[in-house]
C-alpha cells in the first residue's frame, strides 16, 4: 500500500458534480439550536427570542425555519408520543401540515385503484398458466430422460454471443461458458472484453495458459488512471444494477435530505449521536494517510463530492457514515493498515456510492420496513388522498407531517410528478429487492475503481463470509457484461 499514488491521469477530465445529498449549512446550525430547545417539550418566549435572533444572524427566511421547526416538532412528537407546548405562540394558529388521509376521491388515485384491481386478477390467472405450464415442463422432462442426449459441444454454442451472454448472467461460474466467451471474442478482436472474461476465469482458478497469460499481460500493478470521471448518464444506463428501479431512487432522492435532518434531530434529542473529534478531520489535500486520500481520489472518478473524512483507529470497523447536517464518513482500524490499493479502492467507491441522493436513505433507514414507510409518506405528499388501512396510516402520517415542512414546492412538485409515473408503470414495486439491486450498484462502483476481482473479495469476506459468494456472482456477471466494457472505454481504462 506504500506504493499507491492515488493520482488521476493528466488527461483526466472532471465533469459536472452529481448525485450527492444536498443540505442547507445553515439550516443545520438553526436545526441543532431547536433540538436543544424542544429537548424539555416546552419552548418558551425565551427560548424563541434566542431562535428568532439567530435566524436573523443567519440571515434565514423566518417563513422556511417555521416549516423546519413544524417537521422537526413533528418527529419529535411521533418518536416519545407527546406534544410540545410552545408557549411563546399561544395564540398563534397551529404550524401547516398535511392532514390525516380520508378515502380516495381524485380521479388519479382511483384509476390507481383500478390498476391494482386489475392487476391483480392478472397475476391471479398467470399463476394458473404458470402451474399448467409446469406440469407440461415436467412431462417434456421426463421424456428427456429416455431421448438420445445432445452432443456435448453443441451445450455452448460459441457462435452465438446472445446466449454465452445468458448462460454467464444464470451462472458465473460456469468455465465453459466463459471460455467460450473468451474464443468468441478473441475472433472479435475485442482485446478489453477478453481480459475481462480472462479475469473472472483467473479469479476462480480456471484459466488455462492462454488466459492467464491475456489477464498477466494487461494487468495493471497500479490503480487505474482514468480519463474522465463518471457522468449522470453513465451511472443509470451503465452502472445502476438492472432491478434497481430508478424511479424509487428518484422518489428518495427529493425526500432524504428531510429524513436525514429529522434522524440527526432524534439521535440529538436522545443523546445517540455521535460525536467525531475535531482533530481527527482529515485534509485530503495535505493528510498522508492512504485511506483518506484514496476516498478524494475516487469520489472525483465516480463525479462525486467526497463526505468530510474522519481517521478513527479507536473504531473497530472499515468505515461508516456518521449522520450529521452534512453527514461525514469514519474510517476505522481495519481500512487505516492492512489493505492494499486496490482494497481500498473497492472500499472507497462502494461506500462513496452509497452517499448518492438515491441511496443515501438506505443509510439512514436500513430495514425494508422503514424504507416502505418513507416511501409511502413520499407518494402521500405527492397525492395526500392515497389509500391505505389505518395500521399503515399511524406509521405513515407523522413521517410525511416530519417531511412535508421542509419540501420546497418545487420538490413537493416532483413528488406529484413521481406519483404519476408509479401509477403508469403499474403502481406496485418491492423494496426489498430495490435495496438488495441498490447495494449491488454500490458494490459494482467500488469494482470498477479496484479493477480487481480478488480485492473486492476481500473486502466482503471481512464484513459478510456468509454471502461472499453470492455477492462474488453478481460482480462477476458484471465484469463480463457490455456495461462493463462500456463503463471501461468511457473512463479510457479500456486495454487494447
Amino acid at each position: 500500500m506504500s506504493d499507491a499514488t492515488f493520482e488521476h491521469s493528466q488527461r483526466f477530465e472532471l465533469g459536472e458534480v452529481t448525485g450527492n445529498v444536498r443540505l442547507g449549512k445553515l439550516e443545520a446550525m438553526y436545526e441543532e439550536l431547536f433540538a436543544e430547545v424542544i429537548e424539555d417539550g416546552i419552548i418558551t418566549q425565551e427560548e424563541r427570542t434566542q431562535l428568532d435572533k439567530m435566524a436573523d444572524s443567519l440571515g434565514l427566511d423566518r417563513a422556511r425555519l417555521r416549516r423546519l421547526e413544524s417537521a422537526l416538532q413533528a418527529a419529535y412528537e411521533a418518536r416519545h408520543r407527546v406534544v410540545i407546548k410552545d408557549l411563546s405562540m399561544d395564540d398563534a394558529p397551529p404550524p401547516m401540515s398535511i392532514s390525516p388521509f380520508e378515502p380516495a376521491t381524485d380521479h388519479r388515485t382511483l384509476a390507481l385503484e383500478r390498476r391494482v384491481k386489475f392487476l391483480e386478477g392478472r397475476i391471479a390467472e398467470l399463476e394458473r398458466e404458470l402451474e399448467e405450464a409446469r406440469a407440461h415442463i415436467a412431462v417434456e422432462v421426463d421424456l428427456s430422460d429416455v431421448a438420445p442426449a445432445a452432443p456435448a459441444a453443441a451445450s455452448v454454442p460459441d457462435e452465438d454471443p446472445t446466449e454465452l451472454a445468458r448462460r454467464v448472467r444464470h451462472d458465473p461460474r460456469d468455465d465453459a461458458s466463459l471460455h467460450a466467451l473468451f474464443r468468441l471474442s478473441k475472433k472479435a478482436g475485442d482485446v478489453d472484453r477478453q481480459w475481462c472474461v480472462a479475469h473472472v476465469l483467473s479469479f476462480l482458478g480456471a484459466a488455462n495458459a492462454e488466459e492467464q497469460e491475456v489477464y498477466g499481460k494487461h494487468k495493471e500493478a497500479a490503480l487505474i488512471r482514468p480519463n474522465a470521471s463518471l457522468t449522470l448518464e453513465a451511472w443509470r444506463r451503465l452502472l445502476f444494477h438492472p432491478e434497481e428501479e430508478t424511479l424509487v431512487g428518484e422518489i428518495f432522492s427529493v425526500v432524504v435530505s428531510a429524513v436525514l435532518l429529522g434522524r440527526v434531530s432524534a439521535l440529538r434529542r436522545d443523546k445517540q449521536l455521535v460525536k467525531l473529534d475535531p482533530a481527527r478531520k482529515q485534509d485530503p489535500e495535505k493528510t498522508t494517510i492512504q485511506a483518506v486520500r484514496c476516498f478524494h481520489w475516487a469520489a472525483a472518478i465516480l463525479g462525486m463530492h467526497s463526505p468530510a473524512l474522519f481517521a478513527d483507529p479507536d473504531f473497530d470497523g472499515l468505515v461508516e457514515m456518521v449522520p450529521g447536517v452534512p453527514p461525514s464518513s469514519r474510517i476505522g482500524a481495519q481500512a487505516l493498515s492492512g489493505r492494499s490499493a486496490a482494497e481500498l479502492a473497492f472500499l472507497a467507491g462502494r461506500h462513496l456510492a452509497n452517499y448518492r441522493e438515491e441511496h443515501f436513505v438506505k443509510l439512514i433507514v436500513p430495514t425494508a420496513r422503514g424504507l416502505e414507510d418513507v416511501f409511502l409518506a413520499a407518494l402521500s405528499i405527492g397525492n395526500p388522498g392515497l389509500p391505505m388501512s389505518p395500521q399503515v396510516k399511524q406509521l405513515v402520517v407523522p413521517i410525511a407531517q416530519a417531511i412535508e415542512p421542509i419540501l420546497e414546492p418545487q420538490a413537493v412538485d416532483r413528488l406529484r410528478g413521481h406519483f404519476l409515473r408509479f401509477v403508469e408503470e403499474g403502481g406496485r414495486t418491492n423494496l426489498q429487492r430495490w435495496s438488495d439491486a441498490a447495494s449491488r450498484t454500490c458494490a459494482r462502483a467500488g469494482l470498477l475503481l479496484a479493477n480487481d476481482l480478488k480485492a473486492a473479495h476481500q473486502v466482503i469476506s471481512l464484513e459478510d463470509t456468509a454471502h461472499a459468494d453470492e455477492k462474488m456472482n453478481d460482480l462477476m456477471s458484471f465484469v463480463v457484461s457490455d456495461r462493463y466494457t462500456k463503463l471501461r472505454r468511457q473512463i479510457g481504462i479500456a486495454v487494447g
